[in-house]
């Protein structure tokens, strides 16, 4: 891929971005990250990689204004049209519309090739350490999501009893656990040295819940028995 062809190919993404947590600059980083793990790997298209990652979450824009569209399905279809227009073959094109395709699954093993594997690899490292902290926060304000739930004595709701999406649900459920379904050796080498920051943030944060709403409910009870 030379200068021009990638640039043609970044102005059209630039063009679908909106999303805040899903901006240019998280196309850039799963692009940066993908290239670092290619390097060990073998036998890998970069021209299929970088198109792929540059066109990954060209769907979310769909999928945001319906909640019913997936991204990946949306954006697969949208990438393979796009690329065939500007004379890319069809087996090349679906090879890319695959790799989109396939980067939102949830399980390891899913992926029909290396350029797909790299690719959900690198996109699922920018949800690790304090990157995936901030970009869950953003995308949990867009969606009114709150950051924790209490219980009827205004006590934090934590663990398995945390049921309804959350900061803390993403956190416990997902963010935690998706060191544990990357493919790469690279990449879980990245992830792992990231796992210390999003863990002390979330103690931190629980923390910092439950000391403000355990001494506030005995202060709160306090002044109420002095009206009593």
């Amino acid at each position: 891929m030379d200068k021009q062809e990638y640039k043609t190919i970044e102005t059209y993404m630039l063009s679908c971005m909106t999303d805040a947590a899903h901006d240019p600059q998280h196309i850039y980083r799963v692009l940066y990250l993908a290239l670092d793990i290619a390097r060990f790997e073998q036998e890998v298209d970069l021209d299929i990689l970088i198109a792929a990652c540059l066109l990954h979450d060209i769907g979310r824009d769909e999928q945001f204004k319906d909640k019913g569209k997936d991204h990946a399905k949306v954006g697969a279809h949208m990438a393979y049209d796009y690329l065939t227009s500007i004379g890319w073959g069809e087996d090349r094109a679906r090879h890319v519309a695959d790799c989109v395709r396939a980067h939102r699954f949830r399980g390891k093993g899913q992926h029909q090739s290396m350029e797909s594997t790299i690719l959900y690899d690198a996109d699922k490292l920018d949800a690790t350490g304090a990157l995936g902290i901030a970009r869950t926060l953003i995308y949990q304000g867009q969606e009114d999501q709150p950051l924790y739930h209490v219980d009827g004595s205004h006590q934090l709701i934590y663990g398995e009893g945390d049921t309804r999406d959350s900061f803390f649900h993403e956190y416990l459920f997902k963010l935690r656990h998706v060191e544990s379904r990357l493919n790469t050796t690279r990449a879980r080498d990245i992830a792992a040295g990231r796992r210390e920051a999003a863990e002390n943030f979330a103690q931190a944060l629980k923390n910092e819940v439950q000391d403000a709403h355990q001494q506030g409910a005995l202060l709160l009870a306090s002044a109420l028995r002095k009206f009593d």
